[in-house]
């Protein structure tokens, strides 16, 4: 699932290719997609991009003051291409495609969703706090604003694992899964613990890491065309998704617990104390 550093890029990667253009038209191939009918996607055409930004791991083009909002849920994509395909577009394939958009020079991208279970959404609206999932985000963990005393308001109370915690939208915006493992693993600290727990000296390293593997991984996509994001993801990630592999830390074994439909990464040595936890489900909550 694209997290805050992949859509931030992405969000710089369009803003530079297509701020300036006019929308030529846009092709809905998957009516499901599309969560808005008012203003209709019609009244993209014609309308110049002025502006792209991001609201947690949602992305946001503003369309001469209209915005075309995304968000790309689990299997989405944005594929961009410097020049679309003559031929209309056609639904099926691999990576199914859900809407294109077409710009006045030639250029656009579609935005494509992998697997059965279809979770992208695509809004247009007068404006982003209008998308529901945009006006509930928490606090963004890139503004200058996100503080230690602001996390320890989030904390404060919460008999909720820190793991769950960080993921929810409504708390942090932008954290998901897989950066979710990361900052864990950066702070030294079991995905159970509790997060009413954290004693000041806890948050305060927990905000740094949340802060600093963020903006790390920011660093590392900027610049990099849409392509590329997923693939620097994967080979800039310690934990997530390496299990059985050696910590690059302290060289112990990453373990994974499964869930229903996914699954955290952890480094028994850095963060639980040695111990493994074999099974969610059966073990103890480690704290």
């Amino acid at each position: 699932m694209p997290e805050l550093p992949e859509v931030e890029a992405l969000a710089g990667f369009v803003r530079e290719h297509a701020v300036g253009r006019a929308v030529a038209r846009v092709d809905v191939l998957a009516i499901s997609a599309l969560k808005t009918y008012d203003p209709p996607v019609t009244s993209l055409g014609g309308l110049t991009v002025t502006g792209v930004a991001r609201h947690g791991k949602f992305l946001d083009l503003d369309v001469d003051g209209l915005h075309l909002v995304v968000h790309l849920a689990r299997a989405g994509w944005l594929r961009w291409r410097d020049e679309l395909p003559s031929k209309p577009a056609r639904p099926g394939g691999k990576n199914p495609l859900a809407l294109r958009v077409h710009l006045d020079d030639g250029s656009g991208f579609d935005l494509t969703e992998a697997g059965t279970k279809k979770g992208l959404a695509v809004y247009v609206v007068r404006d982003p706090a209008e998308v529901p999932g945009v006006a509930g985000l928490g606090p963004d963990p890139l503004d200058e604003a996100f503080t230690p005393d602001v996390l320890r308001g989030i904390v404060a109370g919460k008999r909720t694992q820190i793991k769950g915690l960080l993921r929810d939208q409504k708390v942090v915006a932008g954290i998901g899964n897989a950066y979710s493992d990361e900052v864990l693993h950066v702070a030294r600290m079991s995905p159970f613990k509790i997060a009413s727990s954290l004693t000041g000296e806890d948050i305060d390293t927990l905000h740094g890491a949340i802060v600093t593997t963020l903006r790390d991984a920011v660093a590392r996509s900027r610049g990099l065309a849409a392509q590329d994001l997923k693939g620097e993801k994967k080979t800039g990630l310690r934990v997530h998704g390496r299990t059985g592999q050696e910590c690059p830390v302290c060289g112990d074994t990453i373990r994974e617990v499964s869930f229903a439909d996914s699954s955290l990464q952890y480094c028994p040595t850095c963060q639980t104390g040695g111990k493994p936890l074999a099974d969610r489900r059966l073990s103890r909550l480690l704290k």
